[in-house]
């Protein structure tokens, strides 16, 4: 079976900060067809599914303005310059939730939409964590709870979570520990 790429015959960028770069891409298809196709690039996040004995994830409940919606979901955030990824995910845990992970293994690593959007999403599994001193972030939690794997199942299916990296956690968790 032979591959045809696609051929890329410019870039063009439109904006750039430390958290986005977006520009448009001139692209010709295998059969001569060309357009332009917007592409976004942004850093790469990590998120922590901590699970309790009880197989109780970890969750933040947050309103997020862009789709003007309060949804349930992991803690975690941008880690693009980390050299111990884990390390990160785990201190945003943490700051997030007040809930220390003790242990730190990779789940998965995914792209969330990879026709426009570059942006490697690693989940990590924690199945300890402590409680500590630190309060959460009131920028980045209303709520935090722990919630049973088959509730968050529920919750998906109601649309209380809609967010990529907590959908694939939890049908990720669900099948290691089925």
């Amino acid at each position: 079976m032979s591959r045809t790429q696609w051929t890329i015959h410019g870039e063009t960028v439109i904006d750039e900060n430390r958290h986005i770069r977006l520009s448009t891409v001139d692209i010709e298809l295998p059969d001569g067809v060309k357009f332009t196709q917007y592409v976004a690039r942004m850093p790469r996040c990590a998120m922590t599914l901590v699970l309790n004995t009880d197989n109780e994830a970890l969750l933040i409940y947050r309103h997020r303005f862009i789709i003007d919606q309060w949804v349930w979901e992991l803690p975690g955030g941008y880690v693009d310059h980390a050299d111990d990824v884990a390390a990160e995910a785990a201190r945003e845990c943490e700051d997030e939730t007040g809930w220390r992970p003790r242990t730190m293994e990779h789940l998965v690593t995914y792209q969330p939409s990879i026709g426009t959007l570059d942006q490697p999403q690693e989940i990590y599994l924690s199945r300890d964590a402590e409680l500590t001193d630190t309060a959460p972030d009131i920028n980045e939690a209303e709520e935090i709870r722990w919630i049973p794997l088959t509730e968050a199942v529920a919750m998906i299916d109601r649309g209380e979570i809609v967010g990529a990296a907590t959908v694939v956690a939890v049908y990720r968790a669900l099948s290691l520990i089925a």
